[in-house]
């Protein structure tokens, strides 16, 4: 690493009327360095990163690329300077192909076709439609356009949410590798472990300003929440097995043998009343279409789904939520009305039953929604838009949409994707605490230390079967993750 500053931002300032979202933030990155930008939900970090990315201009400040002042007033401007960001949502148009895709940003295509190669998805093809490509894919290839591109700075905002283990792995040694040969890197992310892993240095913002870098050592983790919360880190086992319900009875959730698609080929489970039971899974091993059919977005091709040891079938979502199954999808942006407000979003349950609405339905519905607010601490100052609220306030309203409803079975499809530690402390306890009130939860992760934290039990899917079942106690990131490779039986044993 030198001392050449490929990216020097400094004096930031931002207000969105009466908010003050940025006062005098900054962050310097030098050739050759992985800076971690990092800050709880609302700390400002959306609104730093669109400035320097040119979607925002600011109200006082400066960026520098490479000694040169960068006028980006558009993403497009800010590519031309040199920095190129990759965000957690893929910028690819869904309509168009791989190849019509690359053309649109004159994206060289031998250089992608390599940069694809090395990062895992080499069979990836020109004529392939983006809306047929699984999210995993497309965030992949969105990286290979942007280093495609040979930028000077590299801004990566938690590109590797929900990406499997294995191509997490691949992204940071890429990274890693291009950092090495003098280029600047921002990593936008809440996984401690790749920040530890890739990182040389943390910045961190706190209510709209930088309050400290931090070196890359044993401890960062609890020094950095230290100055974004003010308070300490403590993501602790929320249930030791001795502690656990001896779970009995009906099941309230049976899937017998289900088969969806080429991926899911054969799975079999019980989920009890009272529990959390967690699914591990790699990449497109059968976990989405598990999820869809239990949603009622598709149907399953063999196999039955039992609830409260009865057979179902689902042609559609509302069927699901009818037998008491409600979803919260790992793309919380499905789940919203964007343009409706906090209150809207979590009362659209309560729409299904507008007949029988009256003076004394309307004071219910207000009392949950109010509950529900405060048991999230949910943000409401964004009351036009819920689309104009941090990612990790969106995702607990797609929780608190359920809690307010009242629940009996939730699927959670990686409900903690790209959201803040402050935010993941609120979620694990809460599906626990639905457990406890005598919920079930089935809860799907990409980030194998949640199964502890959050889950009693989990099973692990490889190649569209059950390969094991971990007790919660059990469950360390190296078991887990041997029996996501299929190197374990279905007792959880070697």
């Amino acid at each position: 690493m030198n001392d050449i500053a490929a990216l020097d931002a400094s004096g930031i300032s931002k207000s969105f009327g009466a908010v003050r979202a940025l006062t005098d933030a900054h962050l310097r990155v030098a050739a050759g360095e992985v800076v971690a930008l990092m800050g709880a939900n609302g700390a400002g970090k959306s609104t730093f990163v669109k400035i320097i990315t040119g979607a925002l201009r600011p109200d006082t400040g400066k960026v520098m690329i490479r000694g040169q002042e960068a006028h980006v007033g558009s993403p497009a401007q800010a590519r031309r300077s040199g920095l190129v960001p990759v965000y957690q949502e893929p910028s690819l148009i869904p309509d168009l192909d791989v190849g019509d895709n690359l053309r649109l940003g004159d994206t060289p295509v031998a250089a992608f076709q390599s940069w694809t190669e090395k990062l895992g998805v080499p069979d990836v093809r020109l004529s392939d439609m983006i809306s047929d490509l699984p999210l995993a894919t497309l965030r992949i290839l969105d990286l290979a356009r942007s280093l495609a591109a040979e930028p000077d700075v590299l801004l990566l905002d938690e590109m590797t949410a929900a990406l499997p283990t294995d191509l997490v792995e691949r992204v940071l040694k890429v990274v890693r590798e291009r950092a090495n040969a003098g280029m600047g890197v921002i990593y936008v992310s809440h996984r401690f472990t790749e920040i530890s892993e890739l990182c040389d240095r943390a910045s961190v913002l706190r209510d709209g300003q930088t309050v400290g870098d931090l070196p890359i050592e044993p401890g960062v983790e609890e020094k950095a929440v230290e100055l974004m919360l003010g308070q300490s880190l403590n993501l602790s086992r929320q249930r030791s097995s001795e502690d656990r319900k001896v779970l009995g009875g009906t099941p309230r959730l049976s899937a017998k043998d289900l088969a969806a698609g080429p991926k899911l080929t054969d799975v079999s489970f019980d989920l009890y009343s009272g529990e959390v039971l967690g699914v591990v899974a790699l990449e497109g091993q059968g976990q989405d279409e598990l999820f869809d059919v239990l949603s009622g977005f598709q149907r399953p091709t063999a196999g039955q789904i039992e609830v409260d040891g009865s057979p179902v079938n689902f042609g559609h979502p509302a069927d699901a939520i009818s037998a008491g199954l409600t979803i919260v999808p790992g793309d919380r942006s499905e789940a919203l009305l964007a343009e409706r407000s906090v209150r809207e979003n979590i009362a659209l349950p309560f729409a299904a039953q507008v007949r029988n609405w009256g003076p004394l339905r309307l004071r219910k519905e207000r009392s949950r929604v109010d509950y529900a607010i405060d048991r999230l601490q949910i943000d409401t100052r964004a009351k036009g838009e819920v689309q104009r609220l941090s990612g990790g306030n969106q995702q607990k309203v797609t929780i608190g949409r359920w809690l307010a409803a009242g629940v009996q079975t939730l699927l959670l499809f990686d409900p903690t994707r790209g959201i803040d530690v402050r935010t993941k402390r609120q979620i694990y306890p809460l599906a626990r605490e639905l457990a406890e009130n005598g919920a079930a939860v089935l809860f799907y992760t990409s980030e194998l230390e949640e199964v502890a934290l959050a889950c009693d039990r989990a099973i692990v899917i490889f190649n569209g079967r059950v390969v094991a079942e971990i007790d919660a106690a059990d469950a360390d990131e190296q078991t887990l993750m041997r029996a996501a490779y299929g190197l374990m039986n279905a007792e959880g044993t070697a």
